[in-house]
C-alpha cells in the first residue's frame, strides 16, 4: 500500500511541475486602453483573458486612466478565481501623440518575478515607443517577454523591427518571447534575421484586426499582431480569441478594441 501511494504522489509531482511549465500567453493591442473603458468593458475583457498565464498589453493610455486600467482589469481578474499580479512601465519616450505605456497582468502561483521590468533603453533613438522586457521566473526557468507596438504600417515599422531584433539576437539568450503588434505581417523580410537565428512565428497569416463594417461575413483585416518565440521554447497550440464571431457583434466588439488578442501556448525545455 505504501508502495502504491508513493508511487502516486510522485506521479501527482512529475504532472504538478509538467504543467506548471506550460503556458499560455496572450497578447492584445486593447486601443486606448484608459478611462474610456467602462466597469462593464473591463469584465468582458477579463472573461476573454482569464485563461491564460500572462497577458501582454499594447496601447496603454500614458496619461490618467491607463493605470489605472490596468489595475482595474488586474481586481477584476482577482475575482475570477486566480490571484494574478500586474506591471506598467513607464511612458515611452515619444512626442506627445505617440507615447503610451505596456503593461503586463500575470497568474502568480507558479511564476514569480525579481523586478518590475524596464524599457530598453538601448532603442530609444531607433524606434518611436521602445519595448518593454520582463523576466518571468517558473522555479529556475527564466522566462524573457519583450512587448512592443510599433508605428503605423506608412511610417516605416520595418526599420524598428530590424533594430530591436538586432538586440534580441545579440543581447538577449534562452528562452525569449517578442509579442506584440508590428503592423507588419510575418511574411515581410524583416523578420529573417529573427528567423534565421532561431526565432519562429506563433501564428503563420492570421488576420488579427477588426473592420469598420463586414464584408459580406468577414470582419477580419490584416495580420499584424503576434508572438515570436525563441528555439528554448516549445510550441504547443497559438491562435486568436475571436470575441466577434458573427457580424451583428461586430460593432460592439471595436468598442474594447480594433485588434483581437493573440494567444501561444508553450512549455519551456
Amino acid at each position: 500500500m505504501q508502495t502504491y501511494l508513493r508511487l502516486f504522489l510522485l506521479l501527482y509531482a512529475v504532472t504538478c511541475f509538467s504543467q506548471q511549465h506550460e503556458l499560455t500567453l496572450v497578447s492584445w493591442n486593447i486601443r486606448d486602453f484608459g478611462k474610456t473603458k467602462s466597469a462593464e468593458e473591463l469584465d468582458q475583457i477579463a472573461e476573454i483573458v482569464r485563461d491564460a498565464d500572462i497577458l501582454a498589453i499594447q496601447e496603454v493610455v500614458a496619461g490618467y486612466g491607463g493605470a489605472q486600467a490596468v489595475a482595474r482589469l488586474a481586481a477584476i481578474l482577482n475575482r475570477k478565481g486566480s490571484k494574478w499580479d500586474y506591471v506598467i512601465s513607464d511612458p515611452t519616450h515619444s512626442s506627445k501623440y505617440v507615447t503610451e505605456r505596456y503593461a503586463f497582468i500575470w497568474k502568480t502561483a507558479n511564476i514569480k518575478i525579481k523586478n518590475r521590468g524596464a524599457l530598453i533603453a538601448a532603442l530609444d533613438s531607433k524606434v518611436d515607443r521602445e519595448p518593454f522586457a520582463i523576466n518571468f521566473y517558473l522555479d529556475q526557468k527564466v522566462l524573457q517577454i519583450v512587448n512592443f507596438h510599433s508605428r503605423p504600417y506608412n511610417q516605416n515599422p520595418q526599420a524598428e523591427i530590424k533594430a530591436i531584433s538586432q538586440y534580441l539576437v545579440k543581447a538577449m539568450k534562452g528562452s525569449v518571447i517578442f509579442a506584440g503588434d508590428f503592423n507588419v505581417t510575418n511574411e515581410d523580410p524583416v523578420f529573417n534575421e529573427l528567423k534565421s537565428n532561431g526565432f519562429t512565428p506563433a501564428l503563420v497569416n492570421q488576420k488579427t484586426t477588426l473592420k469598420k463594417t463586414c464584408t459580406g461575413v468577414d470582419y477580419l483585416n490584416y495580420a499584424i499582431d503576434n508572438i515570436f518565440y525563441s528555439k528554448d521554447l516549445k510550441y504547443l497550440k497559438s491562435g486568436v480569441l475571436d470575441f466577434v464571431l458573427t457580424c451583428d457583434q461586430l460593432e460592439k466588439a471595436r468598442k474594447l478594441s480594433d485588434h483581437l488578442p493573440v494567444f501561444f501556448r508553450f512549455s519551456l525545455n
